[in-house]
């Protein structure tokens, strides 16, 4: 038998919810006991996600810094901003992912205090492309929540 890593978070968290906290005293600790189970539960729907989240996540910042690129005066930042326009990810372990994502963040960084200080259209328009993704990335990570 090969346990199936979601199913088993749902069941833990079902089992921490049904058969162990209503019979855990005093109330803080089946508060916490509830917490944990919610927990589980968020890990399952986090697990399911996961790679596919970070994969479309670097994805729209690569193509972001290749649109961003030929408008950047600074030939450092330009260049950095190219090359990483054009990798994919190649290897899907999520530490691998979480690693690239975290780099290409510091880029996205970068870039946005760059277009800051600047005084063009160019700058505004990836300002504000920037924001659009900030604001998609936060979307994809929210949590539904759905077995509740």
């Amino acid at each position: 038998m090969k346990p199936e890593v979601g199913r088993v978070l749902e069941v833990c968290a079902t089992s921490l919810m049904l058969d162990v906290a209503p019979h855990v005293a005093p109330p803080y600790r089946q508060s916490s006991v509830f917490a944990s189970a919610m927990l589980l539960t968020c890990i399952r729907e986090e697990l399911d996600r996961i790679a596919s989240r970070r994969v479309e996540e670097n994805r729209a910042l690569c193509a972001m810094f290749a649109d961003a690129a030929p408008g950047i005066e600074d030939a450092s930042l330009r260049e950095r901003l190219a090359r990483a326009g054009t990798e994919d990810d190649e290897d899907l372990r999520i530490s691998v992912l979480e690693a690239r994502n975290a780099a290409l963040r510091e880029l996205l960084i970068e870039l946005q205090a760059y277009v800051e200080e600047q005084d063009s259209a160019e700058a505004r328009r990836v300002e504000a492309a920037i924001w659009r993704e900030l604001a998609a990335s936060t979307a994809r990570r929210k949590l539904g929540l759905n077995a509740f």
